[in-house]
Parts: structure tokens; sequence; C-alpha cells
């Protein structure tokens, strides 16, 4: 009697272990989504917000309460060690009215003898800017193919949200940097 109670335990105790592990299991394959998509919402860590057009037109009606506020946007260029592109902004710094759209362009040249796909990815410094940094269309959204030689103009189409104007975090804040790096595109 005892040993099928010891026997029943066991069981339930391998059976909520087991169940713990592919629990684990699960949130380890959702993390990086779950993870991408928290970052998404609140720009944590200085990820920019992907806005439609309709939303660039509200954020320009909006912009007559900024009281003709600007914000001086860096423009920053990297590429990862084993990409052999040059890359980098047209212009270095422009000046942005808050809720008017403004377009920044960058340029990319393959430097190899064979096509290469690259992949951007991007941030806003400071961090607590990502969640007011408006991208409408972007370079970053899709790989990009070069040619051996080929240089090519890359745009982004971008607004800083008037909901800046109230984040007191935001107040002494002059200047947002905007840095991409471009890493070789994984292939399968």
């Amino acid at each position: 009697m005892a040993s099928a109670a010891l026997a029943d335990r066991n069981r339930r105790t391998m059976l909520m272990a087991f169940g713990m592990a592919l629990a684990m299991l699960g949130l380890g394959y959702a993390a990086v989504p779950l993870y991408d998509l928290f970052c998404r919402v609140t720009g944590f860590g200085g990820t920019t917000q992907v806005a439609t057009e309709a939303e660039a037109d509200l954020a320009q009606r909006l912009a007559a309460s900024a009281g003709g506020r600007t914000f001086s946007i860096r423009f920053d260029a990297n590429t990862a060690g084993n990409m052999p592109w040059e890359f980098k902004p047209v212009q270095v710094t422009d000046t942005v009215a808050i809720g008017q759209r403004d377009m920044a362009t960058y340029t990319a040249r393959n430097n190899s003898d064979e096509p290469i796909t690259g992949t951007a990815t991007f941030n806003v410094e400071p961090e607590q800017a990502g969640r007011y940094f408006n991208k409408i269309q972007c370079f970053c959204f899709t790989e990009q193919t070069l040619q051996p030689g080929e240089e090519v103009r890359m745009p982004v189409l971008y607004f800083v949200d008037p909901k800046v104007l109230d984040d007191p975090n935001m107040e002494d804040v002059e200047q947002i940097t905007l840095s991409y790096t471009f890493h070789r595109a994984i292939t399968e």
C-alpha cells in the first residue's frame, strides 16, 4: 500500500517536472519574438516605431501644439566586420520639427567581387527617444542585395511624434541619433 502511494507521488513529480521542462522550452522559443514585440511597443533599448502614412498625417496635424520645437537628428552608419560594404549617411545631421516628415538618405557600396545581401539593424539614442521616433519607410524593413561594385542610395522617411512633448524625460533632449549597422544576411 505504501509503495503504491510512493509510486503515485513519484509519477506526479515526474509529470510535473516534465511539464515544467516543456514550459521552459516553450518560453525559450518565445523569448526572442516576445522581446522584439516588447521593444517595438515600448521603444526599449532605443527601438524605433513603425508608422503608417495616416499616422504621419495625424502627427503633422498635432504638431501645431509643438510650438515650433525641433530636434537635431544625427545619422550614424556602421558595418559588421564581415561586411565589405561602404555605408554612410549623405548628410550627417539635420534639424526636424516635431511632427513633420523628413527624409534621410544613406549610401551603400558593395566593395567585394560577389553579390552580397545585407540587413540593417537600428536603434536611436537616447533610448527614451525610441518610442517617439517613427519610421514610415526604411531600407531596414527589408534585405538589400548589392551586386559587385554597385552603389545605391537608401532613404528613410521618418517623423518625431508630438507625444514627445508630454514626456518629462525628453525635456532636455536636443539631439537624437539614428544609428544603423549592416550585417550579412543569413542565407539557408
